[in-house]
């Protein structure tokens, strides 16, 4: 997956290299798409969700740029995947996910594989976790509609990247937002982001 999937599509950011070869990524799919765990592509996880393809998770992990010491938010929480990788890539991570059960899941899988960093919450993503904030930086695995909730826009530090998949008339972009300005990453699909109560 490494070296076919992640090195072959411009990935070359070391760390991240070296986190996505540490974390069992079959450990956090379900039993009967296991075999399939690291293939090019998404995977079905239960509650209407995914995995993302190792690619994105990988290319959105580097887009954060984390040298180590940072305390990284992630809304949606999905499989714990996607935290697990970052809990290799900084200090201390807090993902939020809106269904109970994915929480209690990737709670239980990122324990398991011993990766204890990693602080899962159940709730409303698009609020971030103003108990933990300033964060270093920010990601979020499902579409947002129009633009970036605010509460994460606030909850950030001053230089700290936002990296969010963002929905405009059915167009959808992974956008970085840092400094006051936004980059265009790449198009992508995802879930949306629900915002409120369900």
């Amino acid at each position: 997956m490494v070296d076919r999937q992640l090195r072959r599509r411009g990935i070359d950011d070391e760390r991240v290299l070296r986190a996505m070869g540490e974390v069992p990524r079959e450990r956090f799919v379900p039993e009967d798409v296991c075999e399939r765990a690291y293939r090019d592509g998404a995977l079905p996880i239960g509650e209407g969700q995914t995995i993302s393809q190792p690619w994105i998770v990988a290319r959105m992990a580097s887009l954060l740029e984390l040298a180590g010491p940072e305390k990284v938010l992630e809304v949606g929480t999905g499989s714990g995947y996607g935290a697990g990788v970052l809990s290799r890539l900084c200090d201390h991570v807090v993902t939020v996910e809106r269904k109970p059960l994915l929480a209690r899941r990737a709670r239980q899988t990122l324990a398991a594989c011993g990766l204890r960093n990693v602080e899962v919450r159940e709730g409303d993503g698009s609020e971030g976790v103003a108990d933990r904030a300033p964060f270093d930086a920010i990601v979020v695995t499902a579409a947002a509609y129009g633009h970036p909730p605010r509460a994460l826009l606030h909850q950030l530090t001053a230089a700290g990247p936002l990296v969010i998949p963002v929905s405009r008339e059915g167009d959808e972009q992974l956008l970085r937002i840092r400094d006051g300005g936004t980059e265009t990453i790449a198009p992508v699909r995802f879930v949306p982001l629900v915002e409120g109560q369900d």
